[in-house]
C-alpha cells in the first residue's frame, strides 16, 4: 500500500480546487446604491425613523439583473449580478438617502438606540426592474406609523420611472440610483 503524503501548500492547492470551480470570474458585480446628491434637507415633522427592511418581489430580490423586453419576459442583463442582498441593499440606501436628506434621524430595522423611533416607515416595492422601453419603474406602497402620535398616519402608493439610457448593466444601476433617490424624496414627503 503506497501512502500519499500532502504538505501544507499541495494541502490547500487540493482544497482551494473546489471553490475556484464554483464560481466564473467573468460575473460582473453592481452595487445597490445611489448617486450622489446635492445636499438639501428638508424639514419632516418627527425627529427619528426606523426604517422597517424593505419588501422586494421575487423579480427584484435574486442576484441577476433583470430587464423586461419587449414581449414583456423578464431576462437577466448578461452575467452582471448584484454584488449584495438587494433587500439589504435598497433598505441601506433608502435609510441612508432620507437620513441625509431630511432633518429626520434615519437608521433601519431593528432600531438601534434605547429611546426608540418618533415613527416607523414601511416600504413594499410590487415591481423594481428596468424595460426593454428604455425606463427604470418602481412601484409600490409606503406607510408610515406614528409611535408618539405624528405624523399623521397612512399608506400611499408611489409610481417611480426614470429613464435608462442603454441597456447595460452599468447604465441599469444608475437608472435604478436615481430612481431611489426620486423614491426617497416621495417617503420624506410622507413624514411632513
Amino acid at each position: 500500500m503506497k501512502m500519499i503524503v500532502l504538505n501544507w501548500r499541495s494541502l490547500a492547492f487540493v482544497m482551494a480546487l473546489p471553490l475556484a470551480a464554483c464560481g466564473s470570474g467573468d460575473t460582473a458585480r453592481y452595487l445597490i446604491d445611489a448617486p450622489v446628491v446635492a445636499a438639501g434637507e428638508t424639514r419632516v415633522s418627527v425627529r427619528t425613523v426606523e426604517l422597517r427592511d424593505v419588501s422586494l418581489p421575487t423579480h427584484a430580490s435574486g442576484t441577476s439583473i433583470l430587464v423586461r423586453d419587449v414581449d414583456g419576459a423578464l431576462r437577466p442583463l448578461g452575467d452582471a449580478e448584484w454584488a449584495d442582498d438587494p433587500e439589504r441593499a435598497v433598505t441601506g440606501t433608502l435609510a441612508q438617502l432620507i437620513d441625509e436628506r431630511s432633518s429626520a434621524t434615519v437608521a433601519a430595522e431593528p432600531w438601534p438606540l434605547l429611546d426608540g423611533p418618533s415613527a416607523r416607515l414601511d416600504v413594499r416595492i410590487d415591481k423594481m426592474l428596468a424595460n426593454a422601453s428604455g425606463v427604470f419603474e418602481i412601484t409600490g406602497q409606503a406607510a408610515v406609523s406614528a409611535v408618539d402620535g405624528r405624523p399623521r398616519e397612512r399608506v400611499e402608493r408611489f409610481a417611480i420611472a426614470v429613464p435608462v439610457t442603454e441597456l447595460t448593466a452599468a447604465a441599469v444601476t444608475d437608472a435604478q440610483g436615481r430612481a431611489l433617490v426620486a423614491l426617497s424624496d416621495a417617503l420624506i414627503g410622507l413624514l411632513r
